[in-house]
Parts: C-alpha cells; structure tokens; sequence
C-alpha cells in the first residue's frame, strides 16, 4: 500500500505540508504556518495569513484559501464538500482579515473579509459569513445559512442574536493586527531568534 509524499518546508519548520493527486499547496513567504500544522493538496495560504498549532487543512477533494492577514487558530480544521451528482461541491474560502477562534471547523464554507469564528464553533457545507458577520462561540452554523453584514449568530443551531457596531466590529480588526504581529514573534523563535 503506498503511502502520502510527506514533505516538510523549510519556510515553516516542524509543519507537514503535503502535496495530493498533484496539488501542491501555495502558501505565501510571509505567512505563518506553526509546527505540528498539516496542509494537504489544493490549500492556498495567503501574505501575512497565519495557521497555528496541531491546525490540519485538507484540500483533498476541492480548494481551501485563506485570504491575507486571516488567522486560523489552534487545533482548527477545514475541509471541504466534494462534487457529487447533484453539486459542484463546495470550496472553504476565507477572506482577508478574517478570525478562526480555537478549535473551529469550517467546512466547505465561505467568509468574506473581516468575518469571524469563535472558538469551538462550526461552519457547515455552503454556510456563508458576510463581511463583519460573526458566529459565536460554541455555534452550529446549518448548511446553507448565511450570516448577514455584522450579524451575530449564536446557538446549535445558530440563530440570529444581534448586529454588532462598530467598536466590535473594530475589535476583530485589532485580533487580525495582533495575530499577524504574533506569528511574526512566534517565526522569529522558530529559527533561532
């Protein structure tokens, strides 16, 4: 039986970066990808973007992007909804500046900018968050719900809480700023000082 092409990238020591049925992963110089991280197949990884630790990113059956400046947070995990007879399948696209709290799953699902997932929370096949939207802690997000501009949605299933304004708002612009400075810290460690 063979087995997966392991590969580790220089850029990003102690992470798994591995290519599948020749997709390779792209991830931008001046991204952070923290030991113990897996990225497998068509993933992209944009500039300043970070994926923390134990985090496992999975293109194997359709596309993962993560936009600029966007944070995945630790022991989070992304897949994606593949084709069948009746879809296309559903990519897990993320966009610039977006925040994925600890332990989050979001699968085949779409973020615009400046979106957030709290920790612990699930984004399911073909759920959308526009920008500023944000689901909460703990959350289910259905398959196929959207979350409004600035919206908040809490509970399993999640539901419509309230609209932020905008010093929340400006709270996860300061988490996306803290967390491009961090990963730079934490890269610095990483090789050697």
């Amino acid at each position: 039986m063979g087995e997966l092409p392991v590969s580790t990238d220089p850029r990003f020591p102690g992470a798994t970066i591995i290519a599948f049925e020749g997709k390779v992963p792209q991830i931008d110089d001046s991204a952070f990808v923290a030991p113990g991280a897996r990225i497998i197949g068509d993933v992209t990884i944009g500039p300043q973007a970070s994926v923390w630790y134990n985090c496992v990113l999975r293109g194997d059956i359709h596309r993962i992007v993560v936009g600029a400046r966007s944070n995945v947070q630790d022991g989070s995990v992304f897949h994606v909804e593949g084709p069948r007879p009746d879809t296309e399948g559903e990519p897990t696209i993320i966009g610039e500046d977006c925040v994925i709290g600890h332990m989050a799953v979001v699968h085949g699902a779409q973020l615009a900018n400046r979106a957030f997932v709290g920790m612990g929370a699930v984004a399911m096949d073909g759920s959308q968050i526009a920008e500023g939207g944000m689901l909460g802690a703990g959350a289910l997000l259905s398959p196929g719900k959207e979350i409004g501009p600035g919206e908040i949605w809490i509970g399993r299933p999640a539901k419509y809480y309230r609209t932020q304004d905008e010093a929340q708002i400006a709270k996860i612009r300061f988490q996306t700023e803290r967390y491009c400075k961090l990963a730079e810290r934490h890269l610095a460690e990483l090789r050697g000082g």
